[in-house]
């Protein structure tokens, strides 16, 4: 199925008319089914890739990793296992350390970097992979994060975490067998990286009409049908049928070609995951364990669906135009409207912390080690993490300040 949508998308793309240059989907092949593993052995062969690199941590390798390489014992390709190390809080970690550990392992005469795991095993080979100029392969061990197939790779440098633009694998292979084993809590951090575009979405819309930055309508479709084919499924994916992972992993999958398409993640990501980032330089600064990605991200997009619904809203309601000529409330307020009809569209709080809810989520920030002065703090601060205009920079620098969270 997806290997027809790679071609779709390149036809779509070519016919858009948003006036932003797409960047070419260099992928050759996207499988999500059963036995993918095997699929992504032999492509490798068929490629004459005759040494690899294969990326793992302790649980990846021991749930696919080791089986992944023993398919090429009878073959002629040299296989090297580089196992990430943990950190002293048992995290594998998209640091420096991390990254200098894979660059060892790789040499001159290596054809090709398998990624085999979940976000942050893909965001090491990624950049790795990149900066060596050599290709790499996606292996997700499970549906838990958007971030396989695109080129962004978030990092976390002396402390603070930022995404660098890459480069995307020459293939993704979705095993739906290991995928189906994955721990349930990843499942759900997962389907709260999708839950996360209903904020994403929003705040994207809110920086092209406000902030004139760049926008694309066919990755905002490709992301929004993504997000409303997880909502559709939250029963299936919450109960683990193999039906809802592999609508859970597509849509993951297409999240990803979206922002590979404007070479950004706009689509994707806004405040809320801006919350997230903050909140994980939080935790590596106090040597706190790490908490899954989407996991804060799904607390984070219902936090910021109430604050935008109630505080945004009522702030946008009693503005009056500026005395001082300021541009951008003057402009909020000429497409008030338009505004507003935006943050309507993010759904309520209370039915996004129900979904989160059914796939056995955590919904409140205390249960992933959030306090109040930490979260008070996130809401004043996380919007100077990126240059990008959503509501909550333009609150927290032009209307008010995010206090009372």
């Amino acid at each position: 199925m997806m290997n027809n949508l790679l071609s779709e998308f390149t036809h779509l793309s070519n016919q858009c008319k948003c006036g932003r240059e797409h960047f070419e989907i260099t992928m050759e092949k996207v499988i999500v089914n059963k036995g993918a593993l095997k699929e992504a052995a032999s492509f490798i062969k068929d490629k004459s890739f005759n040494r690899i690199v294969i990326v793992v941590d302790k649980n990846t390798h021991d749930v696919a990793g080791q089986t992944f390489t023993d398919l090429f014992n009878s073959s002629e390709v040299e296989v090297d296992v580089c196992m990430i190390k943990e950190d002293e809080q048992n995290d594998v970690v998209a640091n420096e350390e991390s990254i200098v550990q894979l660059l060892l392992a790789v040499s001159k005469s290596t054809d090709v970097l398998v990624a085999v795991g979940a976000g942050t095993i893909h965001d090491i080979t990624r950049f790795v992979s990149s900066k060596m100029d050599k290709p790499f392969i996606s292996i997700p061990t499970a549906a838990s994060v958007d971030g396989f197939n695109s080129m962004g790779a978030p990092l976390v440098i002396r402390g603070v975490k930022m995404t660098y633009q890459t480069q995307a694998p020459i293939a993704v292979f979705a095993d739906v067998d290991i995928l189906l084993r994955a721990p349930r809590k990843m499942t759900a951090a997962g389907f709260g990286d999708m839950l996360g575009k209903s904020t994403s979405l929003a705040d994207w819309r809110f920086g092209h009409l406000i902030g004139n930055e760049p926008f694309c309508p066919l990755a905002y479709r490709l992301t929004e049908e993504a997000l409303q084919a997880c909502i559709t499924n939250v029963e299936k994916i919450a109960a683990g049928e193999e039906e809802g992972i592999k609508v859970l992993t597509e849509s993951l999958i297409q999240s990803g070609i979206a922002m590979l398409l404007i070479g950004h993640s706009y689509p994707a990501s806004g405040a809320e995951h801006h919350l997230s980032h903050y909140w994980e330089m939080d935790f590596i600064r106090n040597k706190k364990a790490q908490v899954l990605h989407g996991a804060k991200v799904s607390i984070s997009c219902w936090l910021i669906s109430d604050f935008y619904r109630s505080e945004v809203t009522d702030a946008i309601n009693q503005l009056e135009r500026s005395t001082l000529e300021n541009e951008l409330i003057n402009k909020v307020l000429e497409h008030k409207e338009d505004v507003l009809e935006i943050i309507k569209g993010i759904p309520e709080a209370v039915n996004l912390k129900e979904m989160i809810a059914i796939v056995g989520g955590e919904t409140e920030p205390s249960q992933l080690g959030i306090d109040q002065d930490l979260l008070q703090k996130s809401f004043r601060e996380a919007h100077l993490i990126r240059e990008r205009f959503t509501f909550l920079r333009f609150y927290n620098q032009y209307i008010g300040n995010a206090t009372n969270r």
